[in-house]
């Protein structure tokens, strides 16, 4: 916050990066100011910014009621994150899963992120931060499918959430409600194969997310602690709700 600088958050999918933002959201008191990008494959810099409604002009370009009025383009410019970010006071802009984007989207940001100021010529306004606001928190994440660029990088804060049988538990007892039948001692069964199963050499190992579907259906079953216990990997219950990749299937 000191430096402006986009705190860039790694981790496995589950270990809590969106929520990093979520959480900084409530601690300062500003959750109706998070503004999120959930980023695709097509999201470029500009989606950041604002987005021109081109299916809705066109239809409206080609309303026959319509013919022969001029069209005015800034109607269909719908605001962005930084811009919703810019105005009014402190906020945090929310870049989801960067690393799902082409990879020039990243060297895109950058100029966009240190100046928090653009030009919209749809609507001839130029967008910028008011005096004496601070300029957005951007918290960006990213499941480190593919490496982001070094000037990018260069620019960021960077930290690593590590996927530790801590937060394991931690989301599991946040969780709890979710599988009622499932008694403490087959909860804690649970946890310690799903940690042994991520030991194993797996193409793809479960995360956060496959280990709270299999304690809801271990919790449906009825299934106890001794159950668990014994089973080898490959016989546990419900086991395609944690392996999704036939090779490490036929592997256990």
């Amino acid at each position: 916050m000191a430096v402006g600088a986009p705190l860039l958050l790694t981790g496995e999918p589950g270990t809590g990066k969106t929520q990093v933002a979520h959480w900084l959201a409530w601690y300062l008191d500003i959750e109706d100011r998070l503004f999120p990008l959930y980023v695709r494959s097509t999201t470029t810099a500009d989606d950041l910014l604002y987005r021109f409604d081109t299916v809705a002009y066109f239809h409206a370009a080609h309303d026959p009621e319509r013919r022969g009025q001029p069209l005015d383009r800034g109607r269909y410019v719908e605001q962005g994150p930084l811009w919703k970010a810019l105005e009014g006071q402190r906020a945090i802009v929310l870049i989801d899963e960067i690393d799902k984007a082409s990879r020039d989207f990243p060297n895109d940001l950058l100029h966009v992120l240190e100046q928090h100021e653009f030009h919209v010529p749809e609507r001839g306004v130029h967008v910028r931060r008011r005096p004496g606001v601070p300029p957005p928190f951007v918290v960006i994440t990213s499941n480190s499918e593919r490496r982001l660029p070094e000037p990018f990088l260069r620019r960021c804060v960077f930290h690593h959430i590590e996927f530790t049988e801590e937060l394991v538990r931690k989301a599991v007892a946040a969780h709890a409600q979710s599988f009622p039948r499932l008694e403490e001692s087959a909860r804690g069964a649970a946890i310690a194969r799903f940690l042994e199963l991520r030991a194993r050499p797996l193409r793809k190992k479960p995360a956060t997310a496959e280990l709270l579907v299999w304690l809801t259906i271990l919790s449906a079953r009825g299934v106890d602690a001794r159950t668990l216990r014994e089973a080898p990997l490959r016989r546990l219950p419900a086991l395609a709700t944690l392996i999704k990749d036939r090779d490490d299937e036929q592997q256990l």
